[in-house]
């Protein structure tokens, strides 16, 4: 035990979701979570546990007709306590319990929550709690209304309904409980869009939202981290929504079929998607591929930091481009908003990002050399593992074990990833009394 408590904070966190994995896929594999006879073999658990509890999404059997109600609670638990943190939720469990929180507690916390200041933990942890059980709520309660009324499910069905997608919805998941996920609501506004307001309010972030609630009406004392990722998270919206409506819009397999709110309302809810969802309201496997590299893109960076989204992060992806624009302007130090980024979170952007890059191209390549999957394909599947989002073209349940594996190790780092890099680096962080001569070698 105390080697376990000597561990560093990421190591623990990589350690908790990995505990809670293999528990998720030995109550998965109970013959009472299947609706058919038997258990769910090892292989199919472990996917489909991975796939909840790092939020993602992706799946190797229809969750609403392979899992019984039992299952299908496991699976929304599972969500519910990867999109919260293990760690934050042992911690808030234990703040409850003790009123208080020891140094190494505290460094747990903030390695899953992503503070900024290791004295705000204490409120962040109660900020994630509540944040979380306010927004589920709201969208819970509207869908349950949207389904009962609208589409005569029983008040118990239209309940279990509600809650389960809020659920999914809030903490960027993306299992459904139809074989279509939610094509059949493609045009029902109650439904996209409570779904697509949850998804990015939990993108966001919980150190954002807590800003905002102390600081909501005074944007010039907010934080660099919350104007970064609200003006970004703005932007890549935009760019999801206008590609989707461009590229898809005479798509007759697709948006073309649709009127134009329709065809609104469609373009908004798969652009929000790679936030990182992985709802889908349209065909995926029938969409054009120039739609479908936005999509990897938009993927790829992800949600906000400390959210339950996945990806290298908005604020990642803003201070690479930064960096560049700083470089093509030929400026000495990287500046926003006033102030100047630090060498250090330059190095760590950058180094997250071409470890998430190499980590795809990986699992790329294992999915084209071990199955009958095209490059695009691939890519796609691979991106929407390591962004945890759940998106796919429909190859998922005939990959072949070798890919299936490949996913589920991309599906864990992309979850524990980011979180345990970061912190690790930053943790890591130290002054040498010296320095080398400099040397320069030729770039480009």
């Amino acid at each position: 035990m105390r080697r376990l408590l000597e561990l560093h904070p990421a190591q623990l966190v990589s350690l908790a979701f990995a505990v809670g994995i293999l528990v998720g896929a030995g109550l998965l594999m109970l013959p009472v979570a299947t609706a058919g006879p038997g258990g769910a073999s090892f292989l199919t658990a472990a996917f489909t546990s991975t796939s909840s509890i790092c939020v993602t999404g992706l799946i190797v059997v229809d969750t609403a007709t392979y899992w019984s109600h039992f299952g299908q609670v496991v699976i929304m638990v599972l969500i519910q306590i990867g999109g919260l943190g293990i760690m934050t939720l042992a911690s808030t469990l234990a703040l409850v319990v003790a009123r208080r929180l020891g140094l190494r507690s505290r460094l747990i916390a903030q390695a899953e929550t992503g503070a900024l200041d290791l004295g705000d933990v204490r409120r962040i942890l109660i900020g994630v709690a509540a944040l979380s059980l306010f927004f589920e709520a709201i969208a819970a309660t509207v869908l349950a209304l949207r389904f009962a009324i609208t589409y005569d499910y029983s008040v118990g069905s239209a309940i279990w309904r509600g809650v389960f997608h809020a659920v999914t919805a809030f903490n960027n998941a993306g299992f459904a409980l139809w074989s279509d996920n939610l094509v059949q609501f493609v045009t029902d506004g109650w439904i996209s869009m409570t779904i697509s307001l949850a998804i990015i309010c939990g993108g966001l972030g919980f150190p954002v939202w807590l800003e905002l609630r102390r600081r909501g009406r005074t944007p010039r004392r907010w934080s660099i981290h919350t104007k970064l990722t609200l003006l970004v998270t703005g932007l890549l919206l935009a760019v999801g929504f206008f590609s989707v409506l461009g590229f898809e819009w005479d798509n007759a397999a697709t948006l073309g079929a649709l009127d134009t709110p329709g065809k609104l309302l469609a373009a908004f809810f798969q652009g929000v998607q790679p936030r990182t969802a992985g709802f889908n309201t349209l065909d995926y496997a029938q969409m054009n591929d120039d739609t479908l590299l936005f999509q990897d893109v938009l993927m790829f960076i992800g949600a906000g930091s400390a959210s339950t989204g996945g990806g290298i992060k908005v604020t990642t992806f803003a201070l690479l481009l930064l960096m560049v624009w700083t470089e093509i302007r030929g400026d000495p130090e990287v500046n926003v908003f006033g102030r100047r980024i630090s060498a250090a979170a330059q190095r760590q952007a950058l180094a997250l990002a071409l470890i998430a890059l190499i980590a795809v191209a990986s699992c790329t390549l294992v999915l084209v050399a071990s199955s009958n999957a095209t490059v695009s394909q691939s890519i796609f599947e691979s991106t929407s593992a390591f962004g945890t989002v759940g998106l796919s073209t429909g190859i998922t349940a005939g990959l072949p074990t070798t890919s299936k594996v490949a996913l589920i190790v991309l599906m864990y780092l992309g979850r524990v990833g980011p979180h345990g890099l970061g912190t690790a680096l930053v943790l890591r962080e130290s002054r040498r009394r010296y320095r080398f001569a400099e040397g320069r070698p030729i770039i480009g």
